[in-house]
C-alpha cells in the first residue's frame, strides 16, 4: 500500500463487527440539512457514498441492492404502472424500476436534495434515467408524501431508506404504512428495504408487524448479497392486502433488459428461506 492510500473502516456495534475499504482520499463531502454526505475513492471498489458515517453505497456492488429492490416487485405485479420511490435519493432503484417499458410513471421523493446532486456527480451511471419523461424528482418528506396521495393510486411503493434512525426513523412504522396500504390499489404491493436478516432478524419481525397492523396480510422477505452493508446479507421485505407472491417467471426469462444479479432464478431461490429465517418469520 503507497503513502496516497489508506483504510475506512465503519464499526456496526448491533453486529459487534466492521467493514473496511482501502481508500484513496476524499472526493468530496457536503452537510445537507439533514445529514453529512461523504464521497471517497477506493482502490477496489469504485467512489463510495457515505452518509453520516455509514455506507451507503459502492460502484462496485450497489447493483445487488438497486435490482433486488425494484426487479421482484415488479415482476411480481401483473401490470406496473405508477410507482413511488420513497427515498432512493442515488437514483439506482429508479433506474431499475424505469427498465420496464410498462411502467408508465414512477415518482421518487426523498427529503434531501443533496444526495442526488452528489448521485449526480460521482455517481452518474446510477441517474441514466433522471431526464426519462416517466420519472418525476420530488425532493420533499416522503412521510407527508404518502400520507397525501389519492387513495387507491399506485401500484408499487419502494421504500429505498437508510436505517431507521434519523430522517427515515419514521419510514418504519405503522402510521407510514397506513398512508401506503390506503395509496396503494387493491393489488399493490409495498417493498421496503429490511437489513441484514442475520443480526436484525427481529427488526424485520417487527417491521412486519407494523405493516400488519397497518392492514397488509400477506408479506415476503426476499435476502440478497450486499457486501458493503453490515454482515454482507441484505433483505427486501414485501408486502401485500390480499393474494400471494408468485411471479411472472415467463416475464422475467423474457425481460428486455440486461441485469447483474437479478434473474428468474436468482427470484425464485430468494423465495427459498434459511429455516432460521423461516422459522422467525413464520414461512
Amino acid at each position: 500500500m503507497n503513502a496516497a492510500t489508506s483504510w475506512h473502516y465503519e464499526n456496526f456495534d448491533p453486529s459487534g463487527s466492521a467493514i473496511g475499504y482501502r481508500i484513496t482520499g476524499k472526493l468530496d463531502e457536503v452537510q445537507s440539512p439533514f445529514q453529512k454526505i461523504e464521497i471517497y475513492g477506493s482502490t477496489d471498489w469504485g467512489n463510495l457514498m457515505l452518509i453520516d458515517g455509514a455506507m451507503m453505497l459502492t460502484a462496485r456492488d450497489n447493483f445487488l441492492y438497486h435490482e433486488m429492490m425494484s426487479h421482484p416487485a415488479l415482476f411480481t405485479h401483473a401490470a406496473p404502472k405508477n410507482v413511488v420511490i420513497i427515498g432512493g435519493g442515488d437514483c439506482g432503484t429508479l433506474r431499475e424500476v424505469l427498465r420496464h417499458p410498462g411502467v408508465e410513471r414512477a415518482v421518487q421523493c426523498d427529503i434531501d436534495e443533496q444526495v442526488t446532486r452528489m448521485a449526480e456527480k460521482w455517481f452518474p451511471e446510477l441517474c441514466e434515467s433522471n431526464g426519462d419523461p416517466r420519472a418525476q424528482l420530488l425532493f420533499d418528506d416522503g412521510i407527508a408524501y404518502m400520507a397525501n396521495r389519492e387513495p387507491g393510486s399506485l401500484d408499487i411503493v419502494i421504500v429505498d431508506s437508510t436505517d431507521p434512525v434519523g430522517p427515515a426513523e419514521g419510514l418504519f412504522n405503522k402510521a407510514f404504512y397506513e398512508s401506503c396500504f390506503r395509496a396503494l390499489k387493491d393489488d399493490g404491493i409495498l417493498v421496503q428495504q429490511s437489513e441484514s436478516p442475520l443480526v436484525l432478524l427481529e427488526l424485520i419481525k417487527e417491521m412486519r408487524g407494523e405493516m400488519g397492523k397497518a392492514g397488509f396480510t400477506a408479506f415476503q422477505t426476499l435476502p440478497f448479497p450486499q457486501p458493503c452493508y453490515p454482515t454482507g446479507w441484505w433483505s427486501c421485505t414485501l408486502a401485500r392486502k390480499s393474494g400471494g407472491f408468485d411471479f411472472r417467471e415467463t416475464d422475467a426469462r423474457a425481460k428486455a433488459f440486461d441485469t447483474k444479479y437479478y434473474s428468474a432464478d436468482i427470484h425464485k431461490g430468494a423465495q427459498a428461506l434459511p429455516p432460521f429465517v423461516a422459522a422467525a418469520l413464520g414461512g
